[in-house]
């Protein structure tokens, strides 16, 4: 059965971009896009938030050749959820017509094991609430930020987790694996 997966990155403060929208601080370095390929293979879909979507296709379609990662940010289907967006240009991605549920469950059906990738925190919030998450990826990256905008700025209530596993990296960077406990 595919997994719906969230992943962020976010410093030790808790942001996940500073105060002007930057993500300069991440850490991506040869181990890190190891890492990041070897998901992206397991992928079926992106899934994204209007903001992520402009993030990712303003970079990718035409980020440096030698990107390990590039290809398969550009060759994966991605689906768009935005109430603002039209269309949709970026190669391999539609906008969704449904409910976030709706598509997530026809997403689920498609045979294979392959994971179901969220990115966007609004987003990841929405998919919280209707218990639509199986795995919460955090990519805890060591800087402070100071400044900016949390992880789930968006959640009103309590979400027990339950720790999976966790990650280091030489950079610093430290992935922790959760699922939601009550499921």
């Amino acid at each position: 059965m595919k997994k719906v997966i969230f992943q962020m990155s976010i410093s030790i403060d808790d942001y996940i971009e500073g105060p002007n929208r930057e993500i300069d601080w991440h850490i991506v370095d040869d181990d890190f896009n190891a890492y990041a390929v070897e998901t992206l293979r397991a992928t079926d879909v992106l899934i994204m938030g209007r903001r992520t979507y402009e993030l990712m296709a303003g970079y990718w379609p035409t980020a440096p050749g030698d990107d390990p990662v590039k290809e398969q940010m550009n060759g994966k289907p991605k689906l768009v959820f935005s109430r603002t967006l039209k269309r949709v240009d970026w190669q391999n991605s539609r906008l969704a017509t449904d409910s976030v549920a709706d598509e997530v469950s026809a997403l689920k059906q498609v045979p294979g094991d392959g994971l179901l990738w969220v990115g966007g925190s609004d987003l990841a919030a929405s998919f919280l609430e209707q218990c639509l998450l199986d795995e919460l990826r955090i990519i805890l990256t060591p800087i402070l930020l100071g400044a900016g905008k949390t992880v789930f700025d968006a959640i009103k209530k309590r979400y027990p987790l339950k720790l999976l596993s966790t990650k280091s990296f030489k950079s610093g960077n430290v992935i922790l694996t959760y699922e939601p406990a009550m499921r």
